[in-house]
Order: C-alpha cells, then structure tokens, then sequence
C-alpha cells in the first residue's frame, strides 16, 4: 500500500533548511503547497539585498514563497490556512511560531531539530555541542509545541563528533541525514504510523545564540578548550584574538588550529612559543594550541606559513596574545 500524499508547506531560510527542502522535492511523494522563509535582508560585504538559500530553492522548483515579518498579522494567518495543508515543516526557519499558528494544519507542525533532544534546545545546538565537548549529536524531528524545542520526538539519527569538526562540518553531516529521516517521519506521519516520545526536561540544555562578543579568545583557558569554541565558531562569528602590545583594535581570526601538549609551560598565557612552517605555537592556561589558518585585518584567510612568509616578525616569540588591556 502506498503513502498517502500529503500537501505541505515548508518554511526555512538558510542552506541547512535548503538541503531539506531539496531532498522533499527530490522525493516526490507529497506536494509542496508553499514555501515560507525570512524576508530578503543585507549580506556580505556589500550590503546587498539577498534572498534566503530557501528562497531559491522554492523558487527553482516553482513553488510559490511568503515572507512575513511574523504572523501577528490575522492576514497572515488566515493566508497560511488557505494553503489548506496536512502538514508543515519548520527547518531554522527565524521565527517563534505561535500556537495559532502551530494549529492551522491538520497533522500540525514538525521540526527538524539538530540535537539529540532533549540534549540541546535553543538557536545554536550544533554550535554548542561541539563546544561543549559533546562526542555524539544528531537529528531529532520533533512535533512542534508552543516551547523552545520541548515537543514530543517523532524520530531520532545520531552522527558521531569527531576531533576535528567544525561547525561548518558538522552542519553538512547532519543535512545528509537530516533529509532522509525527514521523509520517513513524514512518511509515518502520513500512514499514521508516527510514535511520539515525551522529552525529558531534566536532560535538556539551552544552545543560547551564538553572540560574536563570545568570539574572542580566553588564553587562561585550557588549549582543548579553545580548539573546541574555535571550531564551534567556525564559519561564524570566527574567533578572534589582538595582539596585547597593539595600540589598535586590529583582530586576528583563528579559523583552524590544534591542540598539542596539555603540559603547561612557563610561559604566560596567550605568549607565542613558536612560529615556524608547522603553525604558531601558543601557551595556554594548561597545553599549548597551534594556530593553523588565520585571517589578518582586510586579509583572506591563509595557512600559518604563508603568513609567516610576510609577518614573520609579528608573530616572533615572547610576542603576547590578548588584549590591549591585557585581559578579556
């Protein structure tokens, strides 16, 4: 017997939610009604008006796009019912769904969450879980409640952190997955064969938003600490770190570093042991991290040892990590 089609509105904004809007249309089995996503807003450098990777997206395949400031409006509201859906996906869409909302399809609304739920509930779950130290995470699709990410789990896929995972991997990890359990939970739903399971709040976590302010290096901090919140930051906001002795405000992005000895040194905390063509060396409050890929004020981002090549100087030992101020 085959599954029933459901019509479906989908809203998200940015690539991770494309990917899973790809792989519904890609599968065919329901139509996608509508498309809603964030309003076009300034990117880059440039400040130019852009549409959202979901945008795109719909747009390529057809499908027609909304994009309301949120669902205040009774307008809006009473348009996303016209849609007369069965059933609609939230993936990073921006926006707290009110329960008004939450009720307008028949089967109501489902997300898909990255985080084992009820590990990690809020704006950055990946970003945190890497952070944190976590070893595993992965892809909960959950029915939506009036909650931060509290509502019953349809289905659950675990994908292992490894050492070296950026965030930036890590999204593109759990977007492979992410897209298959989605149309089997959709498709569960359809046949009414979905199981819902109760979250325990007493395991849960809050994965604030990341604030860029975060983004600046603590060299009291353990070097396995740092590497952890350098790949958590990665691609954005980017951690960032000044020279002390610098009369300016110029910022250093880390984009990819290691942790080496967890031995401390004599050396302060922040102090540049090293620099050669393997990295630059620093001491940590315990360890030592060697900085791999980094970007200079106005600069593209470059291996160590190019940047070597032309501030050698800069980067000479003894030289201090920090800030001007000489602390955080």
């Amino acid at each position: 017997m085959s599954t029933p089609s459901l019509r479906l509105i989908f809203a998200g904004t940015p690539d991770f939610a494309a990917s899973h809007l790809q792989a519904l249309i890609n599968d065919g089995r329901h139509e996608l009604v509508a498309v809603y996503s964030q309003p076009d807003r300034p990117a880059g450098r440039g400040k130019k008006t852009l549409p959202s990777a979901v945008k795109l997206c719909a747009e390529a395949a057809g499908i027609p796009v909304y994009q309301p400031i949120n669902f205040k409006d009774s307008a809006d509201r009473d348009l996303l019912a016209s849609h007369n859906a069965d059933l609609m996906i939230v993936v990073a869409y921006g926006l707290l769904l009110p329960q008004s909302v939450l009720d307008i399809p028949r089967l109501g609304c489902v997300n898909v969450h990255g985080s084992l739920l009820p590990r990690w509930r809020g704006a950055a779950p990946i970003q945190r879980a890497i952070e944190a130290g976590d070893k595993e995470t992965g892809i909960t699709i959950m029915q939506m409640d009036a909650g931060l990410d509290t509502g019953a789990m349809l289905s659950k896929v675990a994908c292992q952190i490894h050492d070296t995972d950026s965030a930036a991997d890590l999204f593109e990890h759990l977007a492979k997955i992410g897209g298959p359990a989605l149309i089997n939970a959709v498709a569960d739903l359809a046949d009414g064969r979905a199981k819902k399971e109760i979250q325990d709040d007493s395991q849960s976590n809050y994965a604030a938003k990341i604030n860029k302010a975060e983004a600046e290096i603590d060299w009291q901090q353990d070097a396995v600490v740092i590497d952890r919140k350098i790949r958590a930051f990665n691609p954005f906001p980017i951690c960032f770190t000044r020279f002390v002795e610098s009369m300016t405000d110029e910022r250093i992005k880390i984009w990819r570093a290691e942790p080496l000895s967890a031995t401390n040194t004599s050396a302060a905390a922040g102090e540049i042991l090293n620099a050669d063509k393997s990295g630059i060396t620093v001491a940590c409050g315990r360890g030592t991290l060697r900085i791999l890929d980094l970007q200079m004020p106005g600069g593209k981002v470059l291996a160590a040892r190019d940047v070597l090549n032309s501030r050698s100087a800069q980067f000479s030992a003894g030289t201090l990590f920090g800030s001007p101020s000489g602390t955080l």
